[in-house]
């Protein structure tokens, strides 16, 4: 808790130092309207895999973070954001955090770090927007590109967007990439990266989405997606289609990973009704995969925020060589008051056969999570998730995990 005291009020110091003493005798201020946000998330994570080598893991962690914003040198549109976050393990490490050398415990990708997850300038004039440096990045349902705010240090890039909005209901945006900073005790990773991503909403029932991120060193993804809310007697029903084709990487980082080559594809079609409150959905979605002579490879994504995609035992946050296949139903409720129940069930295989078996498993998520009363900015969860084993190689145990959490944003 040290850590996090000390990280906080160094970024606290930093805000008062801009807000004042950077202020000339004439009354120029290089920093104004300054305002000043926050979190701290505390979080249990238990992790029970059916190995008897290695130990359950049980991980209480807290996550804190403040972050200031403020307009720049009083020019018309000018602004900048600076961000720390601290992750700090409470009552010792009983879980392998990847870098604490505790590789007797399953793994919960949660180390104890702390660094600046934004610090970015941004200019706004008109329907453009322009920000370069480090920032989160969340596009569409961060499927390919996100912050992965699941884990308690988000995912954050070294990069320069542009977003325009000059003709109706279209978003433009385009950027560039050189560095990534994962969940991760890592240094930033180097990058090449370019990405590009258009929306056009038709109407509440349609909306259309390109986008193409070529990730360098790594393979260019292309694709299509059409969303919306249709309403039909009494409900509303909201679908996803989307296809993307993956190949090989047009941008490269210099070194020995060049001509990066990939053939690869994507599908998923997916809906959700809402009655009164009642949620029911289904979904099917591929990544496409290899037999491991065929010149194919299989779709992943890895710079998505995985963890909202094929289960939340993250067994599947690198895509098998056969590829998957998950087909999936959820039922839920939410209300005012009441927050949100919800219960998911996944089927996995392969798309090709691994040593002639695609059984990858199944899986059972659940989840609670309201607003605590009483208390502006505080919500609490519970989660769980049970993975039954198949019989392709290395996902044949079962997993089990569970989650309790508060969160408090100010």
């Amino acid at each position: 808790m040290k850590k996090i005291t000390l990280s906080i009020v160094a970024i606290a110091s930093i805000a008062g130092t801009f807000s004042t003493t950077l202020s000339a005798d004439d009354g120029f201020s290089l920093f104004n309207n300054l305002k000043a946000n926050g979190e701290v998330r505390a979080r249990y994570e238990n992790v029970d895999v059916q190995d008897q080598t290695i130990n359950d893991a049980n991980a209480m962690t807290v996550r804190a973070s403040i972050g200031i914003t403020a307009d720049v040198a009083g020019v018309d549109g000018l602004s900048m954001k600076a961000e720390a976050t601290t992750v700090q393990a409470i009552g010792g490490q009983s879980y392998n955090s990847t870098s604490n050398g505790q590789v007797g415990y399953q793994t919960v990708v949660d180390p104890v770090q702390t660094r600046f997850t934004e610090g970015y300038l941004q200019y706004k004039k008109g329907a453009t927007t322009a920000k370069a440096g480090r920032q989160i990045i969340n596009l569409d349902n961060q499927r390919f590109i996100g912050s992965v705010d699941w884990r308690q240090m988000p995912q954050s890039f070294d990069s320069a967007i542009v977003i325009n909005n000059s003709i109706e209901n279209l978003t433009l945006i385009g950027g560039y990439v050189w560095g990534i900073n994962g969940i991760k005790d890592l240094p930033t990773t180097d990058t090449n990266s370019a990405v590009l991503h258009a929306a056009y909403k038709v109407n509440p029932m349609l909306t259309v989405t390109a986008y193409d991120y070529m990730l360098s060193s790594l393979h260019d993804t292309a694709g299509l997606a059409f969303t919306g809310d249709v309403p039909l007697a009494g409900a509303k029903i909201g679908y996803r289609a989307e296809y993307a084709s993956q190949g090989d990487a047009s941008l490269d980082t210099s070194g020995s990973a060049k001509d990066v080559q990939a053939n690869a594809y994507y599908y998923n079609l997916e809906a959700l009704a809402n009655i009164s409150g009642i949620l029911a959905g289904v979904g099917y979605e591929v990544l496409s995969g290899s037999t491991g002579t065929d010149g194919k490879t299989a779709f992943q994504t890895p710079l998505a925020t995985l963890h909202a995609f094929n289960g939340w035992a993250d067994k599947f946050l690198s895509t098998p060589l056969g590829g998957l296949c998950d087909a999936s139903a959820m039922l839920g409720y939410t209300a005012p008051g009441f927050g949100k129940a919800m219960i998911v069930y996944h089927d996995f295989e392969t798309d090709e056969a691994m040593a002639t078996k695609s059984d990858l498993g199944s899986e059972w998520d659940a989840l609670y999570t309201n607003a605590i009363p009483g208390v502006k900015g505080l919500s609490g969860l519970v989660k769980a998730a049970y993975f039954e084993a198949g019989d392709v190689a290395t996902f044949n145990k079962d997993v089990s995990k569970v989650w309790l959490q508060l969160d408090y944003k100010f």
